[in-house]
């Protein structure tokens, strides 16, 4: 018997889930623990940088130069500061990420069906088990149907088992296994059926708490672009050893003073660290997936924040994503006649009752499904004073939808004991099956289906049978059925689905729609949201008869596939991802597991998905809505621009600083930069590449150029040739105030004017890399407050530096001529004048439609 309407009025109440929640705690497992501050600082202390610091400290003070060791020391801390703060950051954004994918449960409160996070769920709670869920919590089952459970993360066997509802109220929880027991385990998946089971365990006092596993979500993992990175670092580092070693011995043998050598060989091999490159990495990743969630898009995969950028195919299902999910009855057909049901109906025609009645007879009572809400609202307005609503009878058996026979039934024993009824609902053709039709008859609905496709309708198809045998057969084809009629459906396109199909188009991706529905549904809906060639589609039968090259054929046009199964689309994956198409798809079903983990972009239903369609994606669409998936796509085009700029002027800033380490030794000249100058600039770098550069805004035309290539590299060919060639402009400009302030004013003055060309040529070097394809008076109309607040704090510890006897003496500078500053800012804005001239081409490729990075290759 059905005992969903009787559980309905009970649940816990909020003032009762409050007092569980404070005796109890969360029903969550122990997770990773948070990092301390000394872990933090360890780490640092275990970074190149802060050992090459440490190593020049040591040779400071073993030159006697201990104001110069206790300034390197201070810096320690500042660096560690900055650290702390991006890790604080990064681990706040994946906290929150954790927090949303957790997994969810259905649960009822106060008399009604809410959806909750899994860590909410209390001990006294009802948890409504559906296929695909996974178990909240330890629980014992007190109603269900058809209940198959999959234990085997507890038990280690892989066969389900079945479930079967507590004739009476255990006080504890029984040891998992066996087949036709009433205990449910957190973690154990639904895999069919569904039921109703009250919470006895959760957290710790869990099967899956005793035994210490815990569930972890968003793990770190190293993506391919960090691959790509460290590989970079590892060839510069590299390289900078090699010339460390060089400076060295130059230094040694051409000056005869070995710990000055040293000092120069680790200032070069601190200028040339790239030690950024990685941390921006994984900073750019985790708040990149931290900013996509608030367009409502869960990462759960670190890979799907530098790849939906480049997707150019989304597949989508039509229900719920493309349309509301918000079902009314809009037709009716009945005895060969059509009737469309006008809004706030009220009665209909006697003879479309029937379809109503048994509509409602073949539903749950207390529906769940958005089409069977839409029939109970129906019959409850039309039906309500006439004798088809049949509260009394009695529930005896559910054949529940399956397959092979995509259709479900129920049979009820009428109010006076003497028939049975058994109603069903279903596809149009599964129904048609049922009744046995003949040919003729078959044509006729298939006419009358067509009709009501054409229309944008979803179409539902209803039998039924009467009869007094009491041994009820073990299918549904054993009952004599007979067609009663036809209900069409309309579910309303959801608000912005056709902006952002055009804005698909505009960026050079194609949206495919695949539905369970009609052909004629499809192109109706098709047609209302702009899909490309909307009246050419291919059904689910034809998919099934088509080869492997047919397919490959029929797919470069075809945007509409209808009548599909779940199992179809890892086919159509396949097939796309052989045509060199980057695939995201979208799914919410059990069998929707296997596409969404071939797709390059797996995005499941958060609303109306299973948890097992939740692990098995990349991104989980909160909300179901298709404009969420295409906001992501411009998110995840955003955070791959700000990396390649964050990249490009890493590199380029470590080419000034790198050249003047080393050409002063290779032409005998006094050491312009030492480790205490270094570290400054480092100062500023750090939060310039993590902080203003992560902050910029999308690129203007960032959804009008096509999709890049899944294989582009991060920092290829042109953009190391034109970072290199921004790096020697600027060490140009300093090697030349420096030789021309060594002559004119002295080495103290001419190395303080050289870092101030240096710093200045840095902010310059921020402002013109904030795009590669607009001049710095069009990107200052861009807000950015982080730009501002590091240039700011840049020029005051600058002139700090320039005019503070106490610093004057740490960084070994003699107070500059007016003179010597207006040829330092000079430099700079010819420096500037020039790197914004190197943006010339790209900035007419740009205004031609052409993207400035085209043809990028890797190193």
């Amino acid at each position: 018997m059905d005992h969903s309407g009787e559980w309905l009025a009970l649940g816990m109440t909020d003032a009762a889930v409050r007092e569980r929640l404070a005796g109890d705690g969360y029903n969550e497992l122990p997770s990773t623990q948070k990092r301390k501050i000394w872990d933090i600082a360890l780490e640092v202390v275990r970074e190149p940088m802060f050992l090459l610091l440490l190593a020049c400290g040591l040779i400071y003070l073993l030159s006697g130069e201990v104001q110069e060791a206790l300034m390197l020391l201070g810096f320690v801390f500042v660096v560690m500061g900055i650290t702390f703060y991006q890790e604080r950051k990064t681990e706040r954004a994946l906290e929150s990420l954790r927090d949303l994918s957790s997994p969810r449960a259905l649960v009822i409160r106060n008399g009604e069906k809410i959806r909750i996070p899994g860590r909410e769920v209390v001990r006294g709670d009802l948890i409504l088990l559906e296929e695909g869920d996974r178990v909240a919590a330890d629980a014992v089952v007190v109603s269900a149907v058809n209940l198959s459970v999959d234990e085997s993360l507890l038990t280690g066997e892989s066969v389900p088992v079945r479930k079967q509802a507590a004739e009476e109220a255990p006080d504890r929880m029984g040891p998992p296994g066996g087949d036709d027991l009433p205990f449910v385990y957190s973690g154990a998946l639904v895999v069919g059926g569904q039921g109703i089971a009250r919470v006895m365990a959760t957290g710790l006092a869990t099967e899956i708490g005793k035994i210490g596993r815990a569930l972890q979500t968003l793990a770190p993992e190293d993506t391919p672009l960090q691959q790509q990175t460290g590989r970079l670092v590892r060839r510069v580092a590299l390289a900078g050893g090699i010339l460390c070693t060089v400076v060295v011995v130059v230094y040694g043998v051409t000056r005869g003073d070995w710990l000055h050598g040293f000092l120069a060989g680790l200032s070069l091999a601190m200028a040339m660290l790239p030690e950024e490159f990685p941390v921006v990495m994984t900073i750019f990743l985790a708040l990149g997936a931290w900013r996509i969630s608030h367009h409502r898009v869960l990462t759960r995969r670190m890979s799907a924040v530098e790849t939906i950028g480049a997707a150019s195919v989304l597949c989508v299902d039509k229900t719920g994503t493309l349309t509301m999910n918000r079902m009314t009855v809009s037709d009716l057909y009945a005895h060969g006649r059509f009737m469309t049901v006008p809004d706030a109906a009220e009665s209909l025609p006697e003879a479309f009752h029937e379809v109503v009645e048994y509509s409602l007879l073949a539903s749950p009572s207390d529906p769940f499904d958005p089409m069977e809400k839409a029939m109970k609202s129906l019959g409850e307005a039309t039906l309500a004073n006439t004798e088809h609503l049949h509260d009394d009878w009695e529930l005896l058996r559910e054949y529940p939808l399956s397959r092979d026979l995509l259709a479900m039934s129920r049979v009820w024993r009428s109010a006076d004991g003497n028939d049975l009824v058994i109603a069903a609902k279903g596809a149009p053709e599964a129904i048609a099956d049922l009744c046995h039709f003949s040919p003729g008859e078959t044509a006729a609905i298939e006419a009358a289906i067509e009709a009501l496709s054409e229309r944008g309708r979803r179409v539902i198809g209803v039998a039924g049978a009467r009869f007094k045998t009491s041994a009820l057969p073990g299918e549904q084809h054993a009952f004599p059925f007979r067609f009663i009629g036809l209900l069409g459906l309309v579910d309303p396109v959801r608000p912005g689905v056709a902006e952002a199909v055009q804005e698909c188009y505009d960026a050079g991706i194609r949206t495919i729609m695949i539905t369970g529905d009609y052909p004629g549904t499809a192109r109706n809906i098709a047609r209302r949201i702009g899909l490309a060639n909307p009246e050419d589609g291919v059904t689910g039968p034809e998919l099934a008869r088509m080869s492997d090259p047919a397919l490959a054929r029929r797919i470069r046009d075809v945007n509409i596939f209808a009548r599909m199964v779940p199992e179809q689309k890892l086919r159509l994956v396949k097939a796309l991802k052989a045509s060199g198409a980057v695939v995201a798809m979208t799914g919410d079903g059990v069998n929707d597991a296997p596409a969404l983990k071939a797709a390059h972009i797996g995005v499941a239903m958060g609303g109306r998905g299973t948890d097992v369609a939740r692990e098995s994606a990349s991104l989980v669409l909160l909300d179901d809505d298709f404009a969420s998936i295409v906001k992501s796509i411009r998110m995840g085009r955003r955070i791959f621009d700000n990396l390649k700029k964050a990249m490009r002027y890493i590199f380029s800033v470590h080419v000034p600083i790198a050249g003047m380490s080393l050409i002063p030794v290779l032409m005998e000249w006094p050491l312009a930069l030492f480790p205490v100058h270094i570290v400054f600039l480092e100062l500023i770098i750090d939060p310039a590449c993590s902080v203003i550069f992560e902050a910029e805004a999308a690129e203007e035309d960032c959804m009008t150029h096509p999709p890049r290539g899944l294989s582009a590299p991060l920092f290829g060919r042109r953009s190391v040739l034109f970072s290199l060639v921004q790096g020697l402009v600027i060490l140009a400009a300093v090697v030349v105030v420096y030789r021309w302030s060594m002559a004119a004013h002295g080495v103290p003055a001419a190395r303080a004017l050289s870092f101030m060309t240096l710093v200045l040529s840095n902010l310059a070097l921020i402002f013109t890399n904030r795009s590669a394809t607009r001049f710095i008076p069009s990107t200052l109309r861009v807000p950015n407050p982080a730009l501002w607040w590091i240039s700011g704090g840049t020029i005051a510890m600058l002139l700090l530096v320039l005019f503070s006897p106490f610093f004057q003496a740490l960084f070994q500078f003699q107070p500059v001529s007016m003179v010597g500053l207006a040829y330092g800012l000079m430099a700079t804005i010819l420096c500037t004048a020039i790197l914004e001239a190197l943006k010339l081409p790209a900035v007419r490729r740009a205004a031609a439609g052409h993207r400035g990075e085209d043809g990028d290759q890797s190193l």
